[in-house]
């Protein structure tokens, strides 16, 4: 990453404009072959570890209970990221003095924001086809499904659903070995994606937006504060073995400012950890359409920051229904290219807050992402750790998963 930044300022600053385009357009081959790699992986991850896992929590009610808690912990989680990048932002100000003027005539964003509906989200969380779901790595979709399919498999017992359990066990360790294999283009995708970005906008685009960022990441850090608090209250001082563990993981998420990276090493170093096989696999993958709390602290953050450098002032009740619009909104769009910045355009023009504003943060959006994806990675570590704790399922030495020290 600090190569990426040395390497992208130097050919921004001395060579010509069609140089800095070649190289952008060309050096990021590197990290367009790692998400590729990393995309071929998740679906066959995700299915084969989610449908194994609820086959082996066997009753329905296990099911349902182990979702439940999970769910209500993904609402909580957004509630509390929301909160803190509101007292950050009201705290800073960071749009106040920018007194922009709001366009006589509408601005295009370039997003794509017209399925943005509560009723658009709920008919695409159905897969018409699984193989469809994970040919456009659907991840919602693809928990739908295995959800179906592995509650089904439960129910037939043990003595029809062995032979498949054990198949798709196979699988999923298949999978975890070829990310290990992807996980050696890493570096230089980092490297690719940091310095293309540097290259062509300079390192003068984060002076501009220092105060922005800087309040951005300051919100970011305090929300892990409150996760890991939160985590230190179940997990105890096992907390802290969490966070080494998941290091890898949340780098990887925070430099390619992709969480779906880290996915097969976020399960995999949980396992280690201690955390039931079956919780990881069950929580997790929803974890990724449901608990993405930085993107909570993002869309917060950055509508009060809009909203400030237009002078847009908005009630108590109306930075409430906001903000509970955008933690709406932005359930289930793990996936969706730009996710936030899409959930932003289609929530804040009904609250007469300019669209345009969108465009202050669309150069910058790639150094908040990284904060966004980095987060989302340690939210959904602490919160399986946490569930498999409250169900028993927690392996205390760390070294084996508790089902296999079992059998």
């Amino acid at each position: 990453m600090i190569a990426g930044i040395f390497t992208g300022a130097a050919i921004h600053e001395y060579a010509a404009a069609d140089v800095i385009k070649g190289y952008a357009d060309n050096i990021t081959l590197f990290t367009d072959i790692f998400l590729r790699l990393i995309k071929m992986v998740i679906a066959p991850l995700v299915f084969s570890t989610l449908t194994v896992g609820i086959m082996k929590l066997g009753e329905t009610s296990t099911i349902g209970r182990v979702g439940g808690k999970a769910m209500v912990w993904f609402v909580s989680s957004s509630v509390l990221s929301i909160l803190v990048g509101l007292f950050i932002v009201t705290l800073e100000h960071p749009g106040a003095g920018m007194n922009l003027e709001v366009p006589a005539e509408a601005v295009q964003t370039g997003l794509a924001v017209s399925g943005m509906t509560l009723k658009a989200f709920i008919s695409h969380t159905i897969p018409t086809s699984i193989a469809g779901a994970m040919s456009d790595n659907e991840i919602l979709q693809i928990v739908v499904f295995s959800m179906f399919f592995g509650i089904a498999g439960a129910s037939l017992g043990e003595k029809f659903n062995a032979p498949l359990v054990s198949a798709l066990d196979v699988v999923s360790h298949i999978m975890l070995k070829v990310t290990g294999y992807v996980m050696y283009v890493a570096p230089l995708a980092i490297f690719a994606a940091i310095s293309s970005v540097i290259a062509t906008q300079g390192l003068g685009i984060l002076l501009n937006y220092a105060s922005f960022i800087g309040g951005y990441y300051v919100a970011i850090v305090l929300t892990c504060i409150v996760l890991i608090s939160v985590g230190y209250m179940v997990l105890k001082r096992d907390v802290f073995r969490l966070l080494a563990m998941l290091k890898d993981p949340v780098l990887v998420a925070f430099t390619t400012s992709s969480s779906e990276a880290a996915y097969p090493k976020t399960l995999d170093q949980l396992t280690r950890f201690g955390c039931s096989r079956n919780i990881a696999s069950f929580v997790l993958p929803i974890g990724y359409s449901f608990n993405l709390v930085g993107s909570m602290v993002y869309c917060s953050f950055a509508s009060m920051f809009i909203a400030q450098a237009y002078n847009v002032h908005l009630s108590f009740s109306e930075i409430a229904v906001l903000m509970l619009t955008l933690m709406l909104a932005s359930k289930g769009i793990a996936g969706v290219p730009r996710s936030a910045l899409v959930v932003l355009a289609a929530t804040i023009p009904s609250f007469n807050i300019p669209v345009a504003g969108i465009l202050l943060l669309m150069g910058i959006d790639h150094f908040l992402d990284m904060g966004r994806s980095a987060i989302n990675v340690l939210g959904n570590g602490v919160a399986t750790a946490m569930l498999s704790k409250n169900e028993g399922m927690l392996e205390e030495t760390g070294t084996v998963p508790v089902e296999e020290v079992k059998a």
